[in-house]
């Protein structure tokens, strides 16, 4: 027996095997008219598991997953963590340049797909990334192996944790890529064991938790799978965002507690159905991933109540940097809903200055971790690594201050700063401000190119539904602005659009937004 073994928790796998064994017969999965128990999932986790040892994937193995929302994704994030493979998920709307790109930084072993909805798009990858060895389908296909076919062969046997320890990489997750070349966030087993004891100790969970899942389960969901697990709650899994499903789903189960982006809040906000009472049953709503309006943020908590919790974190240190809990989003306080809470008591956080010095009280600086909860680093980047760690330091990117109640704001990523005439602008700030007119249903703020400035404010808006674009009405918010901001962060123009470009996990995507204005431009737009 290894010395170190004595001393360490458990981990994802162990959590996983526990929540698994806890119960039998009790739902554990909904997703359209199917319903699996706990047996099943767990039974069917064990067939998948030695499906993959099957074919010779197990610890170390490298394995990339694009699927829609159905049942066999949780079962086979499971059956990945049992045998000790390393997981990069493929977001479904990303392109298929992106999809080849991370295969190969990743060195993937195998692909798992769904072979209704992916099949043609695992045939492409097939023969653009030869160093793929096993394709592996939920469901028939021609590209390679039917996955639960192969699955389907072997008994279920009680599940056991692989040898793994603390430090092996369990997940290579690539960056959305707003700000260049995605990156690939090596996470060891303690990232994703740590991050858990936070949302046990900490997240508001419902006493009985019936959650709806609406993101990809392959991604950010997959980071509630131990927590509903371990409190013997169900899922609700949606194989799309549809607007009137989420409302029917949410009145028809009861549902208790979701997690959603901005964006799809926003789209709920302004649909005929939020205030018909169909979310009633709804008692948490868990937010993160981008910064939220906070004036969106109060029409939403005027209208379903103090049910929102907003977590905080990147992909280098997941979900949990800080935490804003239900009762935090006060509306008689409602400059606080501009914050992203308090920092969590489990790592250390500091706001440093660019020589990695602590910035002076109430001042701005970027936020910079230390802990268990960061990553080891990026995948063959040593360089990027050496910078994100500057100092001894995870630098997450993000400007924050803090006040004097120890709330931290955002007050924006360090790298979508404007710098207009000498001055800095934080595009944040003058978002939060238009987001307050009754017209703007999203906002986003870059810089574009500008003679005279070298870079000139510029808002990207889209109306709330039956609103016209007009002059006027772009110069009633450019004034807006410059009432509360003054005139050097105004913006020098209004562009109103349909969307607003998102990347693959449904954040603004501003590297696509400023490429539009700056194309032909001698300065780059990373």
């Amino acid at each position: 027996m290894r010395t170190e073994a004595l001393y360490e928790p458990p981990l994802m796998a162990h959590l996983l095997i526990e929540g698994l064994n806890r119960y039998n017969d009790e739902p554990c999965l909904f997703l359209g008219d199917k319903v699996a128990s706990y047996r099943e999932v767990r039974d069917n986790t064990s067939q998948m598991v030695q499906a993959l040892q099957s074919k010779g994937l197990g610890v170390g193995s490298r394995i990339a997953v694009i699927s829609a929302n159905r049942p066999e994704v949780l079962a086979n994030i499971a059956a990945m963590q049992l045998t000790g493979c390393i997981g990069t998920p493929l977001h479904p709307l990303g392109s298929l340049d992106d999809h080849a790109y991370i295969l190969e930084a990743a060195d993937i072993e195998a692909l798992v797909f769904d072979a209704a909805l992916f099949a043609d798009v695992a045939a492409a990858l097939k023969e653009r990334v030869p160093s793929v060895k096993h394709f592996l389908g939920f469901g028939p296909n021609a590209v390679g192996d039917d996955y639960m076919a192969l699955a389907a062969d072997f008994e279920p046997q009680p599940l056991q944790a692989p040898g793994t320890t603390i430090n092996d990489i369990a997940s290579v997750n690539f960056t959305g890529g707003t700000t260049g070349k995605p990156k690939g966030v090596m996470s060891p087993n303690r990232v994703s064991a740590y991050m858990t004891q936070i949302q046990m100790a900490e997240w508001e969970f419902p006493e009985e938790v019936r959650m709806l899942m609406a993101t990809p389960l392959s991604h950010a969901a997959a980071a509630f799978f131990i927590p509903v697990l371990q409190r013997g709650g169900a899922f609700y899994v949606m194989q799309g965002f549809d607007l009137d499903d989420f409302f029917n789903m949410v009145r028809d189960h009861s549902i208790t507690c979701t997690m959603l982006v901005p964006v799809m809040l926003y789209f709920l906000l302004d649909h005929p159905r939020a205030t018909d009472g169909s979310m009633d049953s709804m008692e948490t709503i868990f937010y993160g991933a981008s910064p939220m309006s906070p004036t969106r943020l109060q029409e939403g908590i005027e209208k379903w109540g103090q049910i929102f919790y907003q977590f905080f974190g990147q992909s280098e240190c997941p979900m949990v940097i800080a935490n804003m809990k239900k009762k935090d989003h006060d509306l008689t306080k409602p400059e606080r809903l501009a914050s992203c809470g308090r920092p969590t008591p489990w790592v250390h956080v500091a706001l440093l200055d660019e020589n990695n010095n602590p910035v002076p009280e109430g001042e701005p600086g970027e936020v910079c971790v230390r802990g268990p909860l960061i990553m080891a680093g990026y995948k063959d980047m040593p360089e990027q690594t050496a910078e994100a760690f500057a100092g001894g330091w995870l630098h997450t990117g993000d400007v924050g201050k803090f006040d004097d109640e120890g709330f931290l704001y955002i007050v924006d990523r360090t790298k979508d700063m404007i710098v207009t005439g000498g001055f800095n602008v934080f595009p944040r700030e003058v978002e939060d401000v238009m987001a307050t007119h009754n017209a703007v249903g999203q906002v986003a703020v870059i810089g574009v190119p500008d003679e005279q400035w070298g870079e000139a404010v510029k808002a990207v808006v889209v109306l709330k539904p039956g609103v016209e674009a007009s002059s006027a009405l772009q110069a009633d918010m450019q004034a807006l602005v410059k009432d509360a901001k003054g005139s050097v962060q105004s913006p020098k123009s209004v562009d109103f659009v349909d969307a607003i470009p998102l990347t693959a996990v449904g954040k603004p995507d501003k590297k696509a937004l400023r490429a539009q204005y700056w194309q032909g431009s001698e300065r780059g737009v990373g």
